[in-house]
C-alpha cells in the first residue's frame, strides 16, 4: 500500500474545501453585514481520539484496526469550521432606514417563511403597506412582536424617521416639527453565537431553543449607516495563492507516488527476474 499517495490525496481534498471557503468569502467582500468563514484543519488521529468512545470496538484490537489506518494518522482533514463575527467597517448611506449595529454579537430579528432568523444586514426599506422589510422582503420585527404579532409600520405621512441608538423609532407629526413614538426595533443577542448557522441571504438560524428577548438598551444602532463585510480581500487573495500552490504540491507528490515510484519498482523487479 502506498500510504503517501493516500495522504497526499487527503491533503488535496482539504485544500479544495479551503478554496471553496476562500472563494465564497471573496464573492461576498462587498456584501453588507457578511461575516468571514474559516476552516480548521486537523488530522485523522485527532478525529479518532474524539470519536473512539463511540466506536463499536476497543482500541488496540484486531477489530479496531478496521477503523484506524495508522498510515493516515497525519493526513490533513477539515475538522471544524467557524465564522469570524468581528465588526466590519461602517459606511454612511443616504437612506434613513439603513441601520448598522456597532457592537459584536448583536443581530436584527426578521420573519421569514422558514421562521424567525437573525441578520446583521440593516439595509431596510418600506413596502407598499408601510411595513419595514429587508431587501429580500422579510419583515423586520419590533421589540414587542411576540406579544402583539404586529410588524413595524410607517404611515405615508411619516416623511421624517429618526432612530436612536437603542432602536427606538420616532416619526414626525404631520404639519409639525414634533415627533411621536413609533415601534422599537428588536435587537437580539444569542446566548452562544457559535450555534448560529448561515442560511444564505445574510440570514442565520439559531439551533438552540431560547426565548427571544429584545435588548432594550443596546446603544449599538447607527441610523444611516451600513456595516460592510469583514472580509479582508488582500488576505483572502494571499490565502488563495497559498492554497493553489499547496494543491500543486500535493498533485506532484501523488504523481511521484503513483508513477515514478511504481515505474522504478517495476524496472528493479524486472532486472532481478
Amino acid at each position: 500500500m502506498q500510504s503517501g499517495y493516500y495522504s497526499s490525496a487527503a491533503g488535496m481534498v482539504t485544500q479544495f474545501n479551503r478554496l471553496d471557503t476562500i472563494a465564497n468569502n471573496l464573492a461576498n467582500v462587498n456584501t453588507v453585514g457578511f461575516k468571514e468563514d474559516n476552516l480548521v484543519v486537523g488530522d485523522f488521529m485527532r478525529l479518532y481520539k474524539e470519536a473512539r468512545d463511540e466506536l463499536p470496538n476497543a482500541n488496540q484490537t484486531k477489530e479496531a484496526a478496521q477503523f484506524l489506518n495508522r498510515a493516515m494518522n497525519k493526513a490533513p482533514q477539515v475538522v471544524d469550521s467557524y465564522t469570524d463575527h468581528s465588526l466590519g467597517n461602517m459606511q454612511k448611506s443616504n437612506n434613513p432606514l439603513d441601520m448598522a449595529l456597532s457592537k459584536e454579537g448583536l443581530f436584527f430579528l426578521v420573519k421569514t417563511p422558514e421562521g424567525i432568523r437573525f441578520t446583521r444586514d440593516g439595509t431596510f426599506m418600506r413596502d407598499d403597506q408601510g411595513r419595514v422589510i429587508t431587501k429580500s422582503g422579510y419583515e423586520v420585527l419590533p421589540s414587542d412582536y411576540f406579544q402583539t404579532k404586529q410588524p413595524i409600520t410607517l404611515n405615508q405621512e411619516d416623511s421624517v424617521v429618526e432612530i436612536d441608538k437603542n432602536g427606538q423609532i420616532y416619526t414626525n407629526i404631520p404639519n409639525s416639527a414634533n415627533f411621536t413614538l413609533n415601534s422599537k426595533i428588536f435587537i437580539a443577542q444569542p446566548e452562544n453565537i457559535a450555534f448560529l448557522k448561515k442560511e444564505g441571504n445574510n440570514l442565520y438560524r439559531y439551533d438552540k431553543e431560547q426565548e427571544f428577548v429584545s435588548i432594550q438598551e443596546s446603544g449599538a444602532v447607527m441610523q444611516g449607516f451600513v456595516e460592510k463585510s469583514n472580509v479582508n480581500a488582500v488576505k483572502m487573495m494571499t490565502q488563495m495563492i497559498e492554497t493553489n500552490r499547496l494543491v500543486g504540491m500535493y498533485q506532484k507528490a501523488m504523481d511521484t507516488q503513483m508513477n515514478d515510484m511504481n515505474r522504478d519498482a517495476i524496472e528493479k523487479i524486472a532486472k532481478k527476474s
